[in-house]
């Protein structure tokens, strides 16, 4: 949907915490030297208290404290985005350092196309030097792009014709987008499938996928679980929940993962999930890869 090409929308920037604060300061430090500052940044703390100690990001920080299980991914960013007062609603997840013209470019894209737009993540290797945050052509070197993840357009927008390419870890939309669709359904508990329910409810509403020349981050490495073990029942769930609602699958690679490992047995075409055993605590602890970019 164009729109006014001479205004060019405020953005806010929102991301959730628990835990990981180092991780955090990297994400304001990197917004403290975009070349467009956002509006405000909007922090939901997925935990009792604020960590302490943090940087100015160039903008003003709000904080809000967001009650529930241990990982209300979908409830934190409804709150966060009810709470945000920029028309640009830019989702950055706390393991990401933005690009010097992260913020730029998504608004630079919002003035041209009222749209769900997708930013490219570079991922850093284990003990990179550059997850400082301090060196923008350090971290462009280090960033590996993920096997699975489409090339960005060089310059400009290219559209995606598959809503379900959203991934939570850097995308934005116009506020008023956001709060047409209710938002995320903060049913999807834990870990899965929230994101990919938002994208297909967005396109259904006529809203277009577009990909964003310029709106790089970098995704400070941590280790990951292959298969991820760890969220094996919120997957199963919110699996389930998604093709209650849609009458497809999403999280199908997880779920290849789980029947190779003879967890479940369950198809593409499979109206249901069938759940043959339960992963034990040793092939959960097993599953962990320090070293492994990409879960």
């Amino acid at each position: 949907m164009p729109v006014e090409p001479s205004h060019v929308p405020s953005a806010s920037v929102l991301t959730l915490v628990r835990g990981r604060a180092d991780r955090l300061r990297n994400l304001m430090h990197g917004l403290a030297r975009q070349s467009a500052s956002p509006r405000e940044l909007v922090i939901a703390w997925m935990q009792p208290e604020p960590a302490p100690d943090l940087p100015d990001p160039g903008c003003p920080v709000r904080h809000l404290h967001v009650a529930g299980e241990p990982m209300p991914l979908a409830a934190a960013r409804n709150r966060a985005a009810e709470a945000a007062r920029g028309e640009l609603l830019i989702f950055l997840d706390v393991d990401c350092i933005p690009s010097l013209g992260l913020v730029a470019a998504y608004r630079r894209a919002a003035a041209q196309a009222e749209s769900l737009f997708l930013g490219e993540v570079l991922y850093l290797p284990p003990g990179s030097e550059a997850g400082n945050a301090a060196d923008d052509a350090a971290l462009a070197r280090a960033g590996q792009r993920h096997p699975a993840r489409p090339a960005v357009p060089r310059t400009g927008l290219r559209p995606e014709p598959d809503p379900g390419q959203l991934w939570g870890l850097s995308f934005a939309l116009p506020a008023r987008a956001w709060h047409a669709v209710g938002g995320m359904d903060e049913a999807y508990a834990g870990y899965g499938g929230e994101e990919t329910d938002l994208a297909v409810r967005l396109a259904a509403g006529g809203l277009p996928t577009f990909w964003v020349a310029g709106a790089c981050a970098y995704h400070q490495h941590h280790p990951v679980h292959v298969p991820p073990l760890q969220h094996f029942e919120a997957i199963l769930a919110n699996a389930a929940r998604f093709h209650r609602r849609h009458g497809r699958w999403c999280m199908t690679y997880w779920l290849d993962q789980f029947r190779a490992a003879g967890l479940i047995a369950w198809d593409a075409d499979a109206p249901a999930i069938r759940l043959v055993r339960r992963p034990r605590a040793d092939e959960v602890a097993a599953a962990l890869r320090p070293d492994a970019l990409f879960s």
